[in-house]
């Protein structure tokens, strides 16, 4: 006896159909665990994570206890104005206006706002509106066959066809993980990155001007010191010439006499230079063309104004804006990183369109030619050759080099303040010294001026006495000049009263 086949007494039709319904059930089985497997986990799998890098430790962020400088408050934000100097304020500000290196920064500034603006539309609901003519020739062997034939009654009119559509469409990304708002996070970030980067440059620009400033107001001063040497040395040299003249004295006082002369003309010659140097330094700096700096007129040097707070901290060195720049540029990549994470899971978009379209011109604004398309799309990252991972990796990455960037720069900051502290200390203690000493050899310049007042020596001996004086009085002022310096270098590495815009909170609304 045969056994009777399954689909016997079923018809073929009924026989498809039951295959067809296998088919369908096989597929939806299938659908479903694939949904299951890529879905559920978040599709493409997270195998790169990482691990942050720590961020310095508080306890590292302390000057050593030698050294001793402190005083009320620090640097006010125009720190430069403590020294009541009319002619440092006017170059100062003139140089914030017009430093190359600040509009650079300014531009930067606006860069990043633009990236934020950019970032931000990325979330937001895009609508544009479409035009389009097509005039074609419809091949009859390609898919579009049968309308390459001329038959009205089908309203068939081929093979060439004037196609028109006009009408609005529009999209929208549903950030359903926040991969969008964790870049416009970022990019926020950035913009107060480059913001802090500003004032960093304000404060180089300023603290450069100072310095140049009180290089050339040092170099005046010494030129002047200089002057009196070398009128002093003039009169040497016309006395010794005198009684060689007349055999008093052998030439020997003379040649010796004028090449002490010219080794004075010599400084002044190279301080001259100098000043020359230092006001071309200044006006590149500035930005000012030939007739853009104005005549800088000698004044008396400011008194050392050291500024070294009693203890350094983390909110102190928060101050520096460089520090500041370096610390939003971390928090903008740990926002990164929450994005390359987010795109490893599925996203969602609507696309939608609303006009007319038809195959003829004559039909594009007729009721029948209206056209609607509502489209939900679902994107999922199932194999994807590694490429999410490297990019976690490599957010990964470059937030843990900044943040080692970072800590290097904070144990930077505070080698820069104590150094500068400590030679602050040092030099405090040798211009004391010095002034002592200047005060001790000129009491004896007194006393040689008193005996020549009196007959008892000549008016030689009394102005060769004073020489040794203006040469501990030069380096008294080169003590002076170094100190000026150094306070400039430590209200610097202070921050320089740094006061930054409001910066923008990270998380968009």
């Amino acid at each position: 006896m045969k056994t009777r086949p399954f689909f016997s007494g079923v018809s073929r039709q009924q026989r498809r159909q039951l295959r067809r319904q296998q088919r369908r059930r096989w597929q939806r089985r299938i659908l479903s665990i694939v949904w299951v497997l890529c879905v559920i986990p978040g599709c493409a799998l997270i195998h790169k994570n990482g691990t942050p890098d720590a961020t310095i430790e508080p306890d590292q962020i302390n000057l050593a206890s030698d050294i001793h400088l402190a005083s009320e408050g620090w640097p006010a934000a125009r720190w430069w104005t403590r020294y009541h100097d009319a002619q440092l304020d006017a170059l100062i500000d003139q140089a914030l206006e017009n430093a190359p290196t600040m509009h650079i920064a300014r531009t930067r500034v606006a860069q990043a706002r633009s990236d934020v603006e950019l970032a931000q539309t990325g979330s937001s609901l895009q609508v544009v509106a479409l035009g389009m003519l097509d005039r074609q020739h419809v091949s009859a062997n390609g898919f579009l066959g049968p309308f390459a034939s001329n038959d009205p009654a089908l309203g068939l009119t081929g093979p060439w066809y004037t196609e028109g559509i006009v009408g609005l469409g529009a999209s929208l990304n549903i950030d359903i993980w926040g991969k969008q708002r964790a870049q416009i996070a970022a990019s926020l970030g950035v913009r107060n990155a480059r913001l802090a980067e500003t004032s960093a440059v304000e404060l180089e620009i300023s603290t450069d001007v100072a310095q140049l400033y009180y290089g050339i107001q040092t170099t005046y001063a010494l030129v002047d010191l200089l002057n009196q040497s070398r009128d002093i040395a003039s009169f040497a040299v016309a006395a010794h010439q005198a009684r060689a003249s007349r055999g008093l004295e052998a030439r020997t006082e003379l040649e010796l006499a004028e090449a002490q002369q010219l080794a004075i003309e010599q400084q002044i010659a190279a301080a001259q230079g100098r000043i020359v140097a230092f006001r071309e330094s200044l006006r590149a700096l500035m930005g000012a063309g030939p007739n853009g700096l104005s005549v800088i007129e000698p004044v008396a040097l400011p008194p050392e104004q050291a500024a070294l707070p009693a203890t350094l901290s983390y909110e102190l060195l928060a101050r520096r804006p460089d520090l500041q720049a370096m610390r939003w540029y971390v928090q903008a990549s740990f926002k990164r990183i929450d994005a390359a994470k987010a795109a490893f899971f599925p996203s969602f978009d609507i696309k939608a369109f609303f006009g007319v379209n038809a195959l003829h011109l004559s039909d594009l604004f007729t009721h029948a030619s209206q056209q609607i398309n509502f489209i939900p799309g679902l994107y999922l990252p199932i194999f994807d050759g590694g490429r999410l991972n490297a990019n976690l990796s490599g957010a990964r990455a470059q937030s843990n080099l900044l943040i080692d960037q970072y800590n290097e720069a904070v144990l930077n900051a505070v080698r820069d303040v104590a150094q500068t502290g400590s030679r602050l200390q040092a030099l405090d203690a040798q211009f004391a010294l010095q002034g002592r000493r200047v005060a001790s050899i000129d009491f004896a310049s007194n006393s040689a001026k008193a005996h020549y007042q009196r007959g008892l020596s000549s008016r030689l001996a009394a102005l060769e006495a004073r020489q040794p004086v203006i040469a501990e009085q030069v380096v008294l002022l080169t003590l002076h000049g170094e100190m000026i310096s150094q306070d400039i270098a430590l209200t610097k590495a202070l921050g320089g009263g740094y006061r930054a815009d409001q910066p923008v909170e990270l998380t968009p609304h």
